[in-house]
């Protein structure tokens, strides 16, 4: 799956930590942060980093990378949430 067909996709076809990349990317940042703290083990804790980090909170975000077992990112925001689905999708 593309990220546009991942885009064009219904939310129902998701679950975790995807569901919340999914409403991430249509722009509904709150609803994939209330999805993320509810996903246990490290995908969960990898997207909620980088919510953190969209969020603007830094110290937050780096404890969930640690949590995730992820380098902490520092790159473009769009990239990164390009490179997580891709990897999930990928699985």
């Amino acid at each position: 799956m593309t990220i546009e067909e991942f885009m064009a996709a219904g939310a129902e076809r998701f679950d975790g930590a995807l569901l919340a990349l999914w409403w991430d990317g249509k722009g509904s940042w709150e609803k994939a942060h209330e999805i993320a703290q509810d996903v246990s083990g490290s995908d969960g804790a990898w997207v909620h980093a980088y919510l953190h980090r969209k969020e603007g909170d830094e110290g937050n975000a780096s404890y969930w990378y640690r949590r995730a077992g992820r380098t902490v990112a520092h790159g473009d925001l769009k990239a990164e949430w390009e490179a997580i689905v891709r990897e999930m999708l990928d699985r």
